[in-house]
């Protein structure tokens, strides 16, 4: 437990695991220089195929691509990823490790002791690895693979396959231990890809599927429009819907035609009845000359009148009314105008009598409508009967309606068909035309390179970077350890972590003795002490650690001798533990685990304190103490840190205080 506040906290790590540090810097160190001279040398072969846009990486097939309900292919889709997933495909794997072993052994053993030692090893592991996978297939751990199996799976690890986003170029390497074989590898890898690829993705048999398709709708065609034929001469006509049409048309215009022929038969009806009784109240004869005159009776009857009136009129100026003359002129007055009403005034002479032309006319009009009526019930018949007729003819097409609509409906999907059919053999054709002579959609933009240079174990490089990644991987080393150490170092954090009051860390003295940091350390214990409960009360302090060995011994010494030079009064361990006033009695309790005499001890003491000793005790270890004298005293009143170190040295001290 290191609390680390500043930049010589840190240093102090470096010292405090400098061991750990100079073991993983060397052993870094050795292992880069070792590599640099003892990996096996790896040359890299690269290659590089432009994927062109073609049928093999569409995601429709080229045969369904024009019909109108596939969806072309999605943009989202990276055609180059299946040619990946092609190229590196266990029977491209396994086709390039048979060839690979095919050409090994005709190939000539080489000549030289360093040749012939490097064989040997090479069979001799070879044998070995044998050895052990018929051991572990035998007691079922694993299974045995043949020659072919293993190297295949040697050629998949050495073997890479890349492209760019939205690139169409394969970037291909292969990487092994002879620069010569890996491009050779690598270019029968490409030819076998290319051949496998071809194999997979010809389709040699379209040419006679769709040949075959083409008579079979051919077939279907001829059936469909033979039976199509017979069922339209069954209802005269070309068409259901053109046959269904011009009924209906013809239907609609017999029955508006009969609609006004009602109309027009209603009318003449009632023109009929209303004429023949107005025939009936008309005169049947007229007179067309008159002559007339005023009769001569009535006008010598007027004339008497008129010379009567007179008479009375000049009586008048003589006589009065009631005299007799005047009554027997009235009396004659009204005799004479009595007459004169009775006689008629107008005298005809002659007249001409013919028959009513209005008569005449109505009659013969009356006629032409009745001709007309019969006209219209024999049209009215006529259309009737035809409307009938049509009807039973609009039954009969509507029950071969349905079984027309479906034989049209086959006949255009299959003519449909037989088009598509067409043009996908024409595809075809062109298509085995292209894969009989190995034309497709890859090109190959850069063969197999040879790099004798070798691209591992970039020896130089390892030798330079050896010390850096040493003092790195030291570093990295001190950091897990630091992480992973539970021993207490110092009293930083103390408190926080464990809840119990840091009294003092004593330095440690083993080498150097006795010095300012020590004594200092002491007095600070002396201060810690409650001096005036000792000068009233006396004071029983009993010093516990959790393994002997721990210093307890030497801080109750240390403590007793300063004590002394303070004139206080001290006793070290007594039988009677009981202090009296002005005294100190200090109570030895080490090796809580080991110790039964330590709690006896300590249940005598009035105060209680921990020793833990640095660099040695751990966290688990203190807390399990802590936890034991609380459970038995239920206290502990402080603890002290011996045997502290400074692990910087003065110089660096010295270096990081200016």
């Amino acid at each position: 437990m290191i609390d680390i506040r500043s930049l010589r906290d840190l240093i102090r790590l470096f010292y405090i695991f400098n061991p750990q540090f100079r073991l993983a810097f060397v052993t870094t160190v050795v292992l880069a220089v070792l590599g640099a001279f003892l990996l096996p040398h790896k040359y890299v072969s690269d290659a590089r195929l432009l994927v062109k846009p073609g049928r093999e990486n569409m995601t429709v097939p080229i045969d369904a691509g024009d019909r109108q309900t596939i969806y072309p292919q999605s943009t989202t889709r990276d055609p180059i990823i299946d040619e990946e997933k092609m190229i590196t495909g266990r029977p491209v794997l396994m086709e390039v490790a048979r060839l690979y072993l095919n050409e090994m052994s005709a190939e000539k053993p080489r000549d030289g002791v360093f040749a012939s030692i490097k064989g040997g090893l090479k069979a001799a592991r070879r044998a070995v690895g044998k050895a052990v996978a018929e051991g572990l297939s035998f007691i079922g751990l694993a299974e045995v693979q043949s020659e072919e199996e293993a190297l295949a799976e040697l050629l998949a690890a050495r073997f890479q396959v890349s492209h760019g986003p939205g690139s169409n170029v394969m970037e291909l390497s292969f990487t092994w231990s002879d620069p010569q074989q890996a491009q050779r590898v690598l270019q029968t890898w490409v030819r076998v890809y290319m051949d496998q690829r071809t194999a997979a993705l010809g389709r040699k048999g379209l040419v006679l599927f769709y040949e075959g398709k083409v008579r079979d709708v051919d077939q279907q065609i001829e059936s469909a429009k033979s039976l199509l034929r017979t069922r339209l001469e069954e209802i005269d006509g070309t068409s259901a819907q053109e046959r269904l049409d011009n009924l209906g048309k013809r239907l609609n215009d017999l029955r508006t035609r009969l609609a006004e022929i009602v109309a027009e038969r209603n009318a003449l009806q009632n023109g009929i009845s209303f004429a023949a009784g107005r025939a009936r109240a008309l005169p049947k004869e007229s007179v067309s000359e008159r002559d007339l005159s005023q009769s001569a009776s009535w006008q010598a009857l007027s004339a008497q009148l008129a010379e009567l009136k007179r008479q009375r009129a000049d009586a008048l100026r003589v006589f009065k009314d009631t005299a007799p003359t005047i009554l027997a002129l009235n009396e004659s007055i009204s005799t004479l105008a009595s007459q004169l009403k009775a006689e008629d005034r107008v005298v005809q002479r002659s007249e001409k009598r013919t028959p009513n032309e209005l008569n005449v006319s109505m009659e013969r009009n009356q006629l032409e409508k009745s001709v007309r009526l019969q006209e219209l019930n024999t049209l009215y018949a006529a259309f009737d009967k035809e409307i009938n007729d049509l009807q039973a003819t609009r039954r009969k097409v509507l029950e071969h309606e349905p079984e027309l609509a479906r034989l049209e409906q086959v006949l255009s999907v299959a003519e449909k068909s037989r088009g598509l059919y067409l043009d996908s053999l024409e595809k075809a054709r062109i298509d085995q035309a292209l894969d009989d002579q190995r034309i497709n959609n890859i090109a190959e933009i850069q063969e197999p390179t040879f790099n004798p240079t070798r691209s591992s174990p970039k020896s130089l490089l390892l030798i330079l970077m050896a010390l850096p990644a040493g003092g790195m991987v030291g570093l990295l080393v001190v950091y897990l350890c630091s992480l992973f150490d539970q021993r207490i170092h110092d009293g930083g954090r103390f408190e926080e972590r464990f809840g119990v009051p840091l009294w003092s860390t004593v330095k440690d003295i083993t080498e150097g003795g006795p010095d300012n940091d020590f004594h200092a350390s002491l007095y600070r214990i002396y201060g810690t002490l409650p001096l005036a409960r000792i000068k009233q009360e006396g004071l029983v302090l009993g010093l516990a650690s959790a393994r002997a060995g721990e210093g307890v011994s030497f801080i109750v010494a240390h403590l007793k001798a300063l004590l002394d030079a303070q004139e206080v009064a001290v006793r070290v361990n007594p039988d009677v533990a009981k202090a009296a006033p002005g005294e100190v009695v200090l109570l030895e309790a080490s090796g809580l685990h080991s110790n039964r005499e330590a709690f006896v001890r300590l249940s005598q003491a009035n105060l209680i304190v921990l020793v833990v000793e640095a660099r040695a005790s751990t966290i688990p270890v203190v807390d399990n103490a802590l936890g034991v004298l609380r459970t038995a005293f239920r206290k502990v009143d402080g603890v002290i840190v011996n045997r502290r170190r400074f692990e910087l040295p003065p110089k660096v001290l010295r270096w990081l205080q200016r």
